[in-house]
């Protein structure tokens, strides 16, 4: 049982009250922590790749901040979510494009992204960096110009051992 006072008047508490008080008090507000990280965690499937060294080097330089999207926790290894909902979410250690493909080839500083359009989402794959990293996220909602710059520093963890060779270098993404 908790007490109060108030200006004024007299409330006598027993120790015992005030330890059972201060118990219930510290219970909440852990109980409230505990649900609180709980629902923050974002169920994604891990890549095939997802325990090499690299893709470690990786996780630890990505930004805590993506075109305005806060990053939230994940449930799998080399695995990153920006917004709630989702706004970008990242895995590293996809498998790498095909050196011959006709998707175009994006470079956006320093890194080459090979890009696909789908209906609801874009996915980019790094290029000529094993393991591969992919980006998914919804063009509607944030600029691939926004992410992939943000991305850049991170990715390059990973050496790059080829370059697109596109006849087009730049595609028109939003």
């Amino acid at each position: 049982m908790l007490s109060f006072s108030f200006p004024g008047s007299v409330t006598k508490t027993s120790a015992r009250q005030r330890y059972t008080g201060l118990i219930l008090m510290i219970a909440s507000a852990t109980g409230l922590t505990l649900l609180s990280a709980c629902a923050s965690v974002v169920d994604v499937e891990p890549a095939p790749g997802a325990n090499d060294p690299s893709c470690a080097r990786t996780m630890v330089i990505l930004p805590d901040e993506v075109s305005g999207f806060e990053r939230r926790d994940t449930n799998s290894q080399a695995t990153a979510v920006w917004g709630d909902p989702a706004a970008v979410v990242l895995r590293c250690g996809v498998e790498s494009p095909s050196a011959v493909t006709t998707d175009p080839c994006v470079t956006a500083n320093g890194v080459d992204w090979i890009a696909r359009e789908g209906e609801d989402a874009w996915t980019l794959t790094t290029y000529g960096r094993e393991p591969a990293t992919e980006v998914l996220f919804d063009p509607t909602q944030i600029p691939s110009s926004n992410v992939l710059p943000e991305l850049a520093a991170a990715v390059q963890a990973v050496e790059s051992q080829a370059e697109c060779l596109s006849t087009q270098q730049e595609a028109n993404l939003p």
